[in-house]
């Protein structure tokens, strides 16, 4: 029940900045070898990582004749840029052959064994800002508390899903700082659930996802990852991402400017979400599988501490605060 989920099935990115470094080892090895293979003209070698799906769909007869018309074209390759990663099978590295730069696709199944590879025209990675110039509210009002929030694999759950990192899941707390009154085998439990989000500043909404039923606290739904979702657009990257809405409660549509403090939905339990909550986090793209996580800071958080409220400003929560929105 405790196991706040946003993420899956593709819904993490193809920029981030390097991989992590057990991705790193895997893909850097096999990419490598056929690097080497392209350029030594070793078109058998150059298959030596695929797997027999490959190799039934790209044989020899057919390998050859593309590696030998692909050095033909771009000249051999010099070197290769860190790894842009989608977890878990999924690579592009920019290679820098002598004639121009290239993406090579690479997708490896669990033995890493090569089952998908493209060469791709590069596409230069988008632009992260060190630190967002929208200025941001917290996007509800009332009590809540963050369950995962910081930036470490210990404080956040999401710290190795690169367009997530600084993602925040917020809780929605009563006076007592409880979660839920009951058993809490209902959504109608948990004291977030129905409450109101609302735009942590203007923008133009840029994506919105409102048919994903709630689930039965305890049930995720991985095909819908997000559940449904909206994604504003403050700057050029720089957009909110907020999930998990309740079904059929968002009040914008694709296209809509915003007003900051405006009503976009209620929080609900849709998507791979095991329990009512908001999940929120900023990155540098609309596209949202393409994105690199910003670090947010609100302009103004009010936190819980020994029953006492604390007045912050620029403020990031981390996990366990108990915060408090005008």
């Amino acid at each position: 029940m405790r196991k706040l989920v946003f993420g899956a099935l593709a819904l993490v990115l193809l920029s981030s900045p390097a991989l992590s470094a057990q991705a790193t080892e895997r893909f850097e090895k096999v990419a490598n070898k056929l690097v080497k293979a392209i350029n030594d003209a070793n078109w058998t070698g150059a298959q030596a990582d695929f797997s027999q799906i490959m190799l039934n769909a790209f044989p020899l007869e057919k390998s050859t004749p593309f590696f030998q018309g692909l050095v033909t074209q771009n000249g051999k390759i010099e070197k290769l840029d860190a790894g842009r990663y989608t977890p878990p099978n999924i690579v592009v590295f920019p290679a820098h052959f002598e004639r121009g730069i290239l993406d090579i696709k690479l997708v490896l199944d669990g033995q890493d064994k090569i089952i998908g590879m493209w060469f791709l025209p590069h596409t230069p990675d988008i632009p992260v800002v060190e630190k967002h110039q929208t200025e941001l509210s917290l996007p509800f009002k009332g009590k809540w508390l963050v369950f995962w929030g910081g930036d470490t694999k210990e404080l956040n759950y999401h710290h190795d899903t690169p367009n997530q990192r600084f993602a925040f899941d917020f809780l929605g707390v009563n006076e007592e700082g409880k979660t839920h009154k009951g058993d809490g085998k209902i959504n109608e439990d948990y004291f977030a659930f129905g409450r109101e989000i609302i735009a942590p500043a203007d923008g133009v909404v840029t994506e919105v996802i409102n048919g994903v039923r709630d689930n039965v606290p305890g049930s995720m739904n991985p095909y819908s990852a997000v559940g449904n979702a909206v994604l504003i657009q403050h700057r050029d990257n720089e957009v909110s991402v907020m999930a998990h809405f309740k079904f059929d409660s968002i009040k914008v549509r694709v296209g809509d400017k915003v007003a900051k403090g405006q009503l976009i939905g209620l929080c609900g339990n849709s998507g791979n979400s095991s329990e009512p909550h908001l999940h929120y986090h900023l990155q540098n793209t609309p596209v949202i599988q393409d994105g690199i996580g910003i670090k947010c800071l609100f302009q103004k958080v009010t936190i819980i501490k020994d029953g006492q409220p604390q007045i912050k400003t620029g403020y990031s929560p981390v996990k366990a605060d108990i915060i408090l929105a005008d």
